[in-house]
């Protein structure tokens, strides 16, 4: 819990989560989105609903449905590397279920984005997996993030059943990639990662990202920057991309969009972008 003696009121306080994050992005660069997620009737979890809004997300929160309990927290820790370390307290989110999932919504969207963090809990599987199939059911397509290495490294197997036969999307980064094959190198990775998702995109860290269009792989440069803070990087990148591939534009275009995106993030304090920093963006590869 957050100690009294912090004065949050003072303090630069946002709405997180991985997939938030990347949800957030995708309203930042102009995009159309909705969060399902799960926070408590308590002072921060007004704030998350209120947040969202501001950010132009939709949501399933609404102040007179929500549950008593502690809406969850994360503390996250920056070494002068630009590595970071997280210590999260979960609270109310540890019990998010199907029931957070609001149907309507999820059948008038073109991609379902799961997080692979939800995997570490058998309500949350079963939420992953009722969600996948609602897609499935309704023409949408699915798209999962790994969300961190240790979830395919603790939760392969329950990871697998989510994945089941594939999915159309897979965001991974390179160590994620080799775990989940059970390979050692990325090029053998990335050719067994086809038996999972139908396309995938692996970031690289500072050597850019490889995206499989379904066809062929596409190299994605990087954006040489002076890192501080990598946090929230891989949570932009997909943000980034699920926009571009949502609104016309090409998996390399949507690679560029998003390479360039998380190189900008990596330059600041926390996991997102402002939001004149988008349209900049956008701005800048409309330029090339």
């Amino acid at each position: 819990r957050v100690s009294n003696a912090i004065n949050l009121n003072n303090s630069n306080m946002q709405c997180g989560g991985s997939a938030a994050n990347s949800i957030i992005a995708v309203s930042q660069f102009g995009g159309s989105s909705y969060y399902s997620c799960k926070v408590a009737n308590d002072e921060l979890g007004n704030f998350y609903q209120k947040d969202l809004k501001n950010n132009g997300v939709d949501s399933n929160l609404h102040s007179e449905n929500l549950e008593k309990g502690i809406t969850g927290k994360c503390l996250v820790m920056t070494t002068e590397d630009a590595s970071r370390t997280m210590n999260t307290f979960l609270g109310i989110t540890g019990d998010y279920s199907r029931t957070e999932i609001m149907e309507g919504a999820l059948k008038d969207a073109q991609y379902l984005y799961i997080e692979g963090y939800l995997v570490t809990s058998e309500n949350g599987q079963d939420a992953m997996k009722y969600a996948k199939k609602l897609a499935e059911d309704n023409g949408v397509k699915t798209a999962l993030t790994f969300s961190d290495p240790s979830m395919v490294k603790y939760f392969k197997e329950p990871m697998e059943s989510v994945i089941g036969a594939s999915v159309d999307l897979l965001f991974c980064n390179e160590e994620e990639a080799m775990l989940y094959t059970g390979k050692d190198n990325i090029t053998e990775a990335r050719e067994e990662l086809k038996k999972a998702a139908k396309r995938f995109v692996i970031t690289l860290g500072a050597n850019g990202a490889m995206i499989f269009d379904g066809d062929t792989f596409i190299d994605i440069e990087p954006y040489s920057v002076h890192a501080i803070d990598t946090n929230g990087a891989g949570d932009l990148f997909a943000g980034a991309f699920l926009y571009g591939i949502t609104n016309g534009h090409s998996f390399a275009d949507s690679g560029k969009l998003a390479s360039l995106a998380s190189s900008k993030v990596v330059t600041q304090f926390g996991p997102r972008l402002e939001w004149h920093q988008a349209k900049e963006i956008l701005n800048q590869l409309h330029q090339v």
